[in-house]
């Protein structure tokens, strides 16, 4: 994601922080000066939102250790103002893995607040609760707010507001009786109509609801519609949509020639051959960027992807469907009985969607 700091490695899963986060900072800081608070109080809502994000991101590694179980790797975790996203490089497919992998984060926060309610004293009246409360964080009441944050982070979470982790149990519940797109899109409905209700929320409370409806919309419509078209290509197989003809370059040749097929044709993506034999691809990025840095008369051997991706003809299209759309800007090889018969990438793949949906 970009303008996000890495904060480091944990299990081969890279932590990052968004930079708005300083905003968040900036903003819990700007509120308790308007308060009236003084500087130990500011320091003491401070460690508290840290406190908070250290939970949201235990939180994600919750759903990144699930999908292990399942043989599905995270690519990184991301801390945002409005929360964490960690990128799994696939979603569990089968109903019972998404409800274990989608469960695991709101257990963490369950699991947080049964601890730290072992260690706490809790008010014995609600008057005695809401004048604890009423102080802002400190010493004496830090713990008793962590273990509200994370009951409330549990509810949250589970909130069926799809992609939130509660409609992602609602649409795994749901695929135990309907085809996945088919829940894909109820769940997607239910969690936009709830989602409007966050934005309402938000111009009346607290405008980060605003925010987290937004994305629950905008979610909810990306991935409805992947389901959709994954599901559109169910009995078609690589052979189906390869390319035939497409443009090779030798790997001994200066960067201008690479240039000049650019502008001459319609291909974006090159195949790159070295006696007849392909050994990496180049697309229109890495031609400008070697353009730009080492000059046009600079070998494509240098500024080629020398990490190639084999398809088998025979293979089903929904299969490789995130494979395609991981590698979007790179060009995929099709092979029968271990020969080059075609190449195959996003925008051939899409273009078969488009026309599979005028029909």
């Amino acid at each position: 994601m970009k303008g996000s700091i890495k904060l480091g490695t944990i299990g081969g899963i890279g932590i990052f922080v968004h930079w708005t986060f300083s905003l968040l900072i900036a903003f819990i800081i700007y509120i308790n000066y308007r308060t009236g608070y003084y500087a130990i109080q500011i320091v003491w809502s401070i460690v508290f939102i840290l406190c908070i994000f250290i939970t949201v991101f235990l939180h994600e590694l919750g759903h990144s250790f699930a999908a292990k179980l399942f043989n599905i790797g995270t690519k990184d975790i991301t801390l945002l103002p409005i929360g964490g996203v960690s990128r799994l490089e696939s979603l569990p497919e089968k109903p019972k893995e998404e409800l274990i992998v989608t469960f695991a984060g709101p257990l963490v926060n369950i699991a947080l607040a049964f601890i730290t309610g072992l260690f706490i004293s809790f008010p014995a009246t609600s008057e005695e609760f809401a004048q604890e409360l009423s102080t802002g964080v400190n010493a004496s009441n830090f713990f008793l707010n962590f273990f509200i944050v994370n009951i409330i982070l549990a509810i949250f979470n589970l909130i069926p507001a799809f992609p939130m982790d509660g409609g992602r149990i609602l649409r795994a519940l749901l695929s135990f009786k309907f085809e996945r797109h088919i829940a894909t899109k109820i769940a997607a409905r239910i969690g936009q109509f709830l989602a409007m209700g966050f934005i309402l929320l938000g111009f009346l409370y607290n405008p980060f609801l605003i925010f987290i409806g937004l994305f629950v919309i905008m979610g909810a419509q990306m991935e409805s519609k992947h389901a959709d078209s994954k599901y559109s290509l169910q009995g078609y197989k690589v052979r189906d949509v390869l390319m035939k003809q497409y443009s090779t370059i030798d790997a001994g040749e200066p960067i201008k020639i690479a240039i000049n097929l650019l502008l001459d044709s319609q291909s974006k993506i090159f195949l790159i051959t070295e006696k007849n034999e392909p050994i990496g691809t180049l697309n229109r990025d890495q031609i400008i960027m070697a353009l730009s840095e080492k000059g046009e008369n600079s070998v494509i051997h240098s500024a080629m992807n020398k990490n190639l991706i084999y398809l088998d003809v025979e293979t089903l299209l929904e299969n490789i469907f995130e494979l395609v759309y991981k590698n979007k800007n790179n060009l995929m090889l099709v092979m029968e009985n271990n020969e080059l018969v075609g190449t195959l990438d996003t925008e051939n793949l899409l273009e078969f969607l488009l026309i599979k949906g005028v029909k």
